[in-house]
């Protein structure tokens, strides 16, 4: 398929630059297995899902992953930590008008500065004087998406953290987990929902272009996940009550379907561990794992809108997205929610 097969017009005044004003506020489209569309709100939640499904939450948390300081000729330099690598060390995206080479040094204030190692691709290898997320802690800026355009608040630090989040990696929130509060938790719970967890570390490459025409010439960028053993324990036991998964956004299901890759034995569908995933999921694809998704509308040509069309099959996706605009929903970060059922294989 082509790259362009994915686009679409979308008005600016529909990308939502702040969050609804509490927690759970949004709308939210449900996208039947049928194709068929309903408009609800995120509060309704409750009533699609059955007691014995299971919903499977990314629980990594942000961090202040942009930084700025000055190279060692006095030029200004930005900084976009894309993976923390060790204690001390780190890649990062830097943009300056000259990108700084190995061995020289960058400034962060009067008491921090850090080496410049080398390259690795498009990132740079850097050395900090002190732990990294100490660091970012202190001197970092929550790194909204490009489509945000106002300066983070500390209004931003709470609202773009999901009330779960928990593993310190991310430089981007799996958004769809932003609706969540604790009384819906709750709710679900009490309906008899449960709730389990994988981490993945969601990188600044969820926001990259594709550059290519054909999509299986993309190349995806890689990312770590985590999948417990209690939660590998949690599907298996919903599959043995005839329950569904349902992954809260696609950090969740990309995490649960690379390890159903990764699982050499084939009547094992998923083991727990950690790895490197570059999954890159197109119409087409097969899911193992994961029978519902809860997630956001996504940006155009992008691979994220790729993978739910693959979910949700790519008609389905188009009606809904040409109704999502036509109806004013939100869209990206801040925006309202999508229920996805699995469409049936062709």
């Amino acid at each position: 398929m082509q790259v362009a097969d994915f686009d679409f017009e979308l008005p600016d005044a529909l990308i939502a630059q702040f969050p609804p004003a509490v927690r759970g506020g949004s709308r939210m489209l449900h996208v039947e297995a049928s194709g068929a569309l309903a408009d609800r709100w995120f509060s309704e939640l409750p009533t699609l899902l059955r007691p014995d499904d299971l919903l499977v939450m990314n629980d990594t948390r942000v961090i202040k992953a942009r930084l700025f300081g000055a190279k060692d000729s006095g030029g200004k330099v930005e900084l976009l930590v894309e993976r923390v690598t060790g204690e001390f060390e780190a890649l990062a995206f830097i943009r300056a008008s000259h990108a700084p080479k190995p061995g020289s040094r960058i400034q962060l204030s009067e008491d921090t500065i850090i080496d410049v190692l080398g390259r690795q691709d498009d990132l740079t290898q850097l050395r900090f004087p002190r732990p990294v997320l100490a660091v970012l802690d202190h001197l970092g800026r929550l790194p909204l998406p490009p489509y945000i355009e106002h300066t983070p608040t500390t209004d931003d630090e709470a609202r773009y953290q999901t009330v779960y989040a928990n593993a310190p990696g991310a430089v981007a929130a799996p958004t769809a987990g932003l609706h969540f509060d604790d009384a819906m938790l709750d709710a679900l719970r009490t309906r008899g929902v449960r709730t389990a967890h994988v981490t993945l570390h969601v990188g600044a490459g969820t926001f990259q272009p594709v550059r290519v025409d054909h999509i299986a010439d993309h190349r995806m960028h890689s990312e770590r996940y985590t999948i417990p053993q209690a939660t590998v324990d949690a599907i298996r036991e919903t599959r043995r009550r005839g329950g569904r998964v349902v992954a809260v956004g696609t950090t969740s299901l990309r995490a649960l379907e690379a390890a159903a890759l990764a699982a050499s034995d084939e009547a094992d569908t998923l083991r727990a561990g950690a790895g490197e995933t570059d999954i890159f999921i197109t119409p087409g694809y097969r899911f193992k794992v994961v029978d519902a998704l809860i997630t956001n509308f996504h940006l155009p040509r992008s691979t994220l809108l790729m993978l739910v069309s693959a979910f949700a099959g790519v008609a389905s996706i188009r009606a809904a997205y040409a109704h999502a605009i036509a109806a004013r929903y939100r869209f990206f970060s801040y925006g309202d929610a999508m229920f996805l059922e699995k469409c049936p294989p062709e």
